[in-house]
């Protein structure tokens, strides 16, 4: 199957998984922005997916597609370097300027990746998982989401290190929005800096939802922080 089998299938499986997961963080960022104003909103929302037939359907499909997209990165990162030596990232003429994330997209994705592992451990095993598995002992309920996110970024180690990861993804995201475009074909010499331009601003909004929702919960900026009580 060219998918598989062929250079520019694995980057068509790719560029159609990495639009996947920004669609994904797109659906979190609009429902971590319910945590701006109630915090009893964003458990009915914790409450409602919880571990109903179509929210595990849904983290089974993005844990594929999240582990499709890595197999294929780290795959795709050793042919390059292979064939061009330390230049592992290949752009086209139209785009001669190479950018930072581009020759840093591995070191990129291993962070992401480490921050993925840090943020299942602090959300996922403690609500998704706990319910499932039937957990006890733990600070707070599988649905009570706010409290978590409360708990978590009233540490600073771990504000900063979600930072660090919502940097990293910044980055990432930033050149792989427009390479994607590219690659399954919707991009050409005028519309490659139209898609630039989109994927920067796009993605700049999403992680700054993110950012500012860890910052107003480390230092206690939260509308809602008084309904965790």
């Amino acid at each position: 199957m060219w998918l598989i089998n062929s250079p520019i299938g694995r980057k068509v499986v790719m560029s159609l998984t990495g639009v996947c997961l920004i669609l994904f963080l797109t659906f979190h960022c609009a429902m971590n922005v319910a945590a701006f104003f109630s915090g009893e909103a964003y458990n009915t929302v914790c409450e409602f997916l919880g571990t109903n037939w179509y929210a595990l359907i849904g983290t089974a499909g993005l844990a594929f597609l999240a582990v499709c997209h890595i197999v294929y990165a780290f795959i795709l990162t050793a042919q390059n370097r292979r064939a061009r030596g330390n230049n592992r990232y290949a752009v086209t003429a139209s785009y001669e300027k190479v950018s930072w994330a581009s020759k840093n997209m591995l070191v990129l994705g291993l962070i992401i990746v480490v921050g993925l592992g840090l943020h299942l451990a602090n959300f996922w095993y403690k609500m998704m998982f706990a319910e499932l598995a039937g957990v006890e002992g733990l600070e707070y309920g599988a649905t009570q989401g706010f409290q978590w996110m409360v708990y978590t970024f009233q540490q600073p180690v771990y504000s900063i290190l979600y930072l660090v990861w919502f940097a990293a993804i910044w980055f990432h995201l930033t050149h792989g929005f427009w390479s994607a475009m590219q690659t399954l074909g919707w991009s050409g010499k005028t519309w490659l800096q139209r898609w630039q331009c989109i994927g920067v601003c796009y993605v700049t909004v999403l992680m700054a939802v993110f950012a500012l929702l860890v910052i107003s919960f480390w230092f206690g900026f939260a509308p809602s922080i008084c309904c965790a009580a």
